[in-house]
């Protein structure tokens, strides 16, 4: 019996093949027990070949247990638009796939299934693994990473503490604080008995599964530490392991240059407020970017704004401060160098000012939005504010000021309707909306 879609997800008609449990970033033997029947073997077979071409996994059970996992092997994600030949395999060469979830099999909504990095880098990074240990092109890389330093020092550890993360590329762990550590452990969901800041209840495996996210990219961690149902511009995360992250559907930001006036009006008033939150939270964390495109903003079907990729997100905790990261080249290794080159260097936390995020965005992607969509004398505003947001010279102050003027120009500009569903009907009697 077919699933009943719901409207958003009615496009996606589900029904795709099982991934079961065999997808994972890590390598080692493949096996099956002796008594799986022949049907299972097959099928088995088939996921297997998934997920090792569709998404450059490798040759392993290390996912299972994990949440993502266990919706495969639920079909609570699947979809069948993807089976375009016999091994029912989608165009390896994107970095996300719509599909579809659901955890009463009654209701479906659109997702987006994400590989991390992409299929070059998932090679580079493989034979980089290999190399390290002197192995041949194709090793066990599971095996590999479990031999180094860093993850021994990880299986002794009953925190995880700044030295532990020092060398990996994420912008998160730049300069880590030990709350932001904590808060990691913690809240990391794929472990059982979530909640302590204490390893004691992490498997080698899980230490192992974290640690490698953290080196690959820490967008999963920050969907799990601070989610979007405590307030946070993040979209909802369904699970991930090694490469590969589920998270609910956005429309990249994109795909809205040529929207309506109004409706470019709401989306640049959204993102500013964004960034403002990132600067000034209750908890005293700074969030920053460093490099932004309009791919790493999503939109709602209600309208609402997100951050769709914060894989260029750091994090400074202004509270505790933190250590910053070795500039020289002791602690780097093998997980330093997974998704770049072993010689990449962050800059320093202190060189991160407060208006890094807003001229970034006013340079790249406001522009876009609002250039040339409104009559004078607004659009004359308007591109003046740009011009001292998106000023890099400019100190602080001005350009924060320069913010929050274009914020004030944009807010009556924007309309109140069922389009914008995120603050309507709000809107029709509160101006706060």
């Amino acid at each position: 019996m077919e699933p009943q879609l719901g409207p958003e997800a009615a496009a996606l008609r589900p029904g795709w093949l099982a991934l079961l449990l065999w997808v994972s970033a890590l390598s080692c033997s493949f096996s099956l027990p002796a008594s799986s029947p022949s049907s299972l073997v097959s099928q088995v077979r088939t996921s297997y070949n998934f997920g090792r071409t569709f998404l450059g996994l490798d040759k392993c059970n290390a996912c299972i247990g994990t949440s993502i996992c266990k919706k495969f092997f639920k079909e609570e994600i699947r979809s069948d638009n993807w089976l375009v030949s016999h091994l029912g395999l989608p165009p390896d060469f994107l970095l996300s796939y719509p599909a579809n979830y659901s955890d009463d099999s009654k209701i479906w909504r659109p997702v987006e299934i994400f590989r991390l990095v992409s299929n070059y880098q998932n090679e580079i990074s493989d034979r980089r693994i290999c190399a390290s240990a002197s192995a041949p092109r194709t090793c066990s890389i599971e095996r590999v990473l479990r031999k180094t330093e860093r993850f021994q020092k990880w299986l002794q550890a009953k925190r995880l503490t700044p030295d532990l993360v020092q060398g990996l590329a994420s912008p998160l762990l730049r300069c880590p604080s030990q709350r932001l550590l904590d808060r990691v452990v913690r809240r990391y969901a794929e472990v059982a008995d979530a909640g302590s800041i204490f390893m004691d209840h992490f498997t080698d495996r899980d230490k192992l599964r974290l640690l490698y996210t953290l080196a690959v990219n820490s967008h999963p961690i920050l969907l799990q530490i601070f989610p979007g149902a405590e307030g946070w511009p993040l979209p909802q995360y369904l699970g991930s392991c090694g490469r590969f992250l589920v998270s609910t559907s956005t429309r990249p930001l994109q795909e809205f240059y040529g929207a309506p006036p109004d409706q470019a009006a709401d989306l640049a008033y959204q993102l500013l407020g964004v960034l403002e939150s990132l600067r000034s939270n209750d908890l005293n964390y700074f969030f920053y970017f460093t490099h932004i495109d309009a791919g790493m903003f999503g939109v709602f079907n209600n309208g609402h704004l997100f951050i769709r990729d914060a894989s260029a997100v750091g994090v400074i905790d202004k509270q505790e401060g933190g250590q910053e990261a070795t500039r020289a080249g002791e602690n780097k290794d093998i997980f330093s160098c997974l998704v770049s080159g072993c010689q990449a260097q962050l800059p320093s936390c202190d060189s991160v000012s407060e208006k890094q995020s807003l001229v970034l965005v006013c340079q790249k992607l406001l522009p876009r939005l609002l250039q040339g969509r409104f009559p004078s004398p607004v659009q004359d505003d308007i591109d003046s504010a740009l011009a001292q947001c998106g000023d890099s010279t400019r100190p602080d102050p001005e350009v924060l000021g320069a913010a929050s003027w274009l914020k004030d120009i944009l807010r009556p500009l924007r309309t109140c309707d069922s389009r914008f569903a995120y603050r309507y009907p709000d809107c029709k009697y509160n101006d706060k909306f």
